[in-house]
Parts: structure tokens; C-alpha cells; sequence
């Protein structure tokens, strides 16, 4: 397996890691995780092509839902109901 995969794995475990604390301690790593997330992405997509990319990137998606749809809707301007 490559570097990029490897590295990609283990921020899936550590995504599912901070998804077990509690919310607030959630933000800071959650943060970090999105950030690093891009970077991530566009590794694996050049070592390994658009597939692989395409797979990657609805993983993060489908992880991050929430958090994307926040601040895409804050982007909009629109006011987002905050989830509890």
C-alpha cells in the first residue's frame, strides 16, 4: 500500500477517533482534520489518479457533512441552524 493510502487510512481512524469525544472537545482535532483533509486529498489524487481522488474526496464527505453543509450555507449568507 502506498504512503498517500496509508496516510489517508489513518485519518479515517482519527476522524472516527475524535467523533467519540465529547462535542467539545470534538472542534480542535475536528479542525485540524479538516485542514489537513485537502492536502490529503490532492496526495492521493496525484499518486493515484482521479479515481482515486473520487473515492477519497465522497469519504471526506460523507464524514464531514455536517460541517460542510454549515459553512457552505454560511457562504451562501445564509443563517444555518446549528445543530445540538
Amino acid at each position: 500500500m502506498s504512503y498517500p493510502l496509508i496516510a489517508g487510512a489513518l485519518w479515517v481512524l482519527a476522524a472516527a477517533f475524535v467523533a467519540f469525544l465529547p462535542m467539545r472537545q470534538q472542534y480542535p482535532p475536528g479542525v485540524a482534520l479538516l485542514l489537513l483533509a485537502p492536502v490529503l486529498l490532492v496526495w492521493i489524487g496525484w499518486a493515484h489518479g482521479w479515481l482515486w481522488l473520487a473515492l477519497a474526496v465522497f469519504a471526506f464527505a460523507s464524514m464531514f457533512r455536517n460541517p460542510l453543509i454549515y459553512l457552505i450555507r454560511r457562504l451562501r449568507g445564509e443563517t444555518p441552524e446549528v445543530p445540538r
